[in-house]
């Protein structure tokens, strides 16, 4: 099977991905969702990818405080229309995108390469090879 290769994404679409997550953190932020699995849970929009066509975006959340992740994500899937509409009128777009919602997975991957790192056989490991560097290092002059 031969894959198709993937556009690069464009300005136009990180600019809209921006606008979305904004428009959203202040949707959020004035609590405007009446759902009781979103009652006093903040939520943290990080990220917004939008499509090439700009009809859909995914959102990447996550609760504050530790909350359970998987209800607040299925709760903004319900909530969704409802988002859709209020992004619409804070977003001058021709089409306001279908939204849906995906945890924010890079925090807990950060703590893990940072743990990786912490640990004693692998910083061992990174700096055996490598040379102590003592800044008085000078480039050698040809002596001609």
């Amino acid at each position: 099977m031969i894959k198709r290769s993937e556009k690069p994404v464009s300005q136009r679409q990180l600019r809209v991905g921006e606008a979305v997550r904004h428009a959203l953190a202040e949707i959020f932020e004035r609590g405007l969702l009446r759902d009781p699995s979103l009652s006093g849970v903040s939520v943290t929009v990080t990220e917004v990818k939008v499509s090439h066509d700009l009809r859909n975006a995914i959102a990447f959340v996550t609760p504050l405080g530790g909350g359970d992740a998987d209800a607040v994500v299925e709760a903004l899937g319900r909530a969704a229309p409802f988002l859709r509409r209020r992004v619409a009128e804070a977003v001058n777009l021709k089409f306001a995108p279908n939204l849906s919602f995906r945890i924010d997975e890079s925090f807990d991957y950060a703590g893990r390469i940072e743990a990786l790192l912490g640990n004693p056989e692998v910083a061992r490991d990174l700096t055996d090879g490598a040379e102590p560097d003592d800044g008085d290092t000078k480039p050698e002059a040809d002596n001609e």
